[in-house]
C-alpha cells in the first residue's frame, strides 16, 4: 500500500510527466481511501488548469 508521502511525490509527479500504468493504479487505490491526498490532487489539477488558463490568455494579448 502506498503511504501519502509516496502518493504527493506521484500526484506532483503525475502533473509533469505520464505516470507508469503500474504507479496510475496504486496512486488511484490510494486516492480512493484518502481523502487528504485526494484533495491534494485536485489542488493540484485546479492549478494546473489555471496556470494554462492565465498563460494562454497572455499569449493572446
Amino acid at each position: 500500500m502506498m503511504n501519502c508521502k509516496e502518493a504527493t511525490r506521484m500526484v506532483s509527479e503525475g502533473l509533469d510527466r505520464e505516470l507508469a500504468l503500474g504507479e496510475k493504479f496504486r496512486l488511484r487505490l490510494h486516492l480512493l481511501i484518502c481523502d487528504y491526498c485526494r484533495n491534494f490532487s485536485r489542488q493540484g489539477e485546479f492549478l494546473r488548469r489555471a496556470a494554462r488558463s492565465a498563460a494562454k490568455r497572455k499569449a493572446d494579448d
